[in-house]
């Protein structure tokens, strides 16, 4: 079977676990804080407050902002769950807005309709690596006094008007779960260009401490630390940093490989009706997921996710529609034409960093064979 994501992890990986292992150092310290300064260098970012989830890095955002309840935070229904639930973690009330067919993405058009004089933050995904139009967000929101939080765990390496996702975000949220293109197992990250929210975003996912465990542990010093406020236990570990590390130098590779491999999509495609995810004008993606649009009178797509799986290749749903989802049944929305024709007519293809030539052939001509096979089938 053909999966539809393989992480790249080899033997630099395991080395490094290891030596932190070996080091004595498995909690938060020294690779955490190097992991830190390289991932926001990467991305443009003044500061890196590494978390234990991408998800934690959001809730920490709204967090930070004094969001809370009888406030509201825009957000797209077209995205996992947890953007949604991270805003719902303080008590606020997340409003769903639409998305543009060609990114998956907000856009000031979508989002404009439902601002009320209640919204404190607008939730932008960068959807499956496409970057969104933050600038246009940005020019809308911020006359407003809203704020614009960038939930960016599928674009590490994406780019936006020729800069890294990320450069002169408020606040960005990144993801490092297998599924992405950097990984340390589970893990995320917070960038900001503000020095004074990034001190206490350290102390949020560190119980609100002082001064951390690590600093305590080197100061030379006893130390009796205060606890300045009520927070969390949103650390990461020196072990998830120490692999982190490796794949961060292998990232530019990665998106390489991924972005040849979706030029050849492309090419495969060509004249069969399918429209595939590509980039926008103002920028590129990283191919975090390379989805596809199913062509008009083609079959219903749980057919066609089967009839793949008969054929040896792991495909996806498109992405998820939270609004429809029993947790979220009623809450406040625009009209979601888009979104909700994006999560049933869509579906991701296969596309990881050693996927060969013959792979990717071997999924066009299993979509080919389904598609026409499910297709005769509904006329007979």
């Amino acid at each position: 079977m053909i999966p539809v994501m393989r992480p790249l992890l080899g033997e630099e990986e395991a080395l490094a676990a290891a030596e932190a292992v070996r080091s004595g150092w498995v909690a938060q310290g020294p690779r955490v804080r190097q992991f830190e300064e390289e991932f926001a260098a990467s991305v443009g970012a003044q500061h890196g407050v590494a978390v234990s989830s991408c998800t934690t890095g959001l809730h920490l955002a709204v967090h930070l902002l004094g969001i809370g309840p009888g406030d509201e935070v825009v957000v797209p229904s077209l995205s996992f769950i947890a953007t949604a639930n991270a805003v719902r973690y303080t008590g606020a009330t997340p409003v769903f807005a639409d998305v543009e067919a060609s990114t998956g993405n907000l856009s000031a058009s979508t989002v404009e309709p439902v601002l009320t004089d209640r919204t404190r933050a607008v939730m932008v995904v960068h959807q499956a690596g496409v970057p969104a139009d933050v600038d246009a967000l940005k020019a809308l929101c911020e006359p407003r006094g809203i704020v614009v939080i960038e939930d960016a765990a599928c674009a590490v390496g994406s780019t936006y008007q020729g800069k890294p996702v990320g450069t002169n975000a408020l606040l960005a949220a990144w993801s490092f779960h297998p599924r992405k293109l950097l990984t340390t197992g589970e893990g995320g990250m917070v960038t900001t260009d503000d020095a004074d929210w990034a001190v206490r975003l350290k102390r949020l996912r560190e119980h609100g401490m002082s001064v951390s465990a690590a600093d305590r542990h080197n100061g030379g010093s006893a130390v009796i630390e205060q606890y300045l406020e009520t927070a969390f236990n949103y650390r990461m570990t020196d072990i998830q940093a120490a692999v982190g590390l490796v794949q961060l130098s292998k990232l530019d590779a990665i998106i390489a490989r991924r972005r040849e491999l979706a030029a050849r999509y492309h090419e495969l495609l060509e004249g069969t009706g399918v429209t595939a995810v590509r980039d926008p004008e103002y920028g590129t993606t990283n191919y975090q997921s390379f989805w596809i649009w199913l062509p008009e009178g083609a079959p219903d797509r749980q057919e066609v996710l089967a009839g793949l799986a008969e054929r040896g290749v792991s495909a996806r749903r498109g992405i998820m529609a939270s609004h429809l989802e029993p947790a979220y049944e009623g809450h406040p929305s625009a009209p979601l034409p888009v979104t909700e024709a994006f999560t049933a007519r869509t579906l991701i293809l296969p596309l990881f960093h050693d996927m060969t030539e013959s792979e990717q052939d071997q999924v066009m001509s299993a979509l080919s064979e389904t598609l026409h096979t499910v297709q005769m089938t509904v006329r007979v």
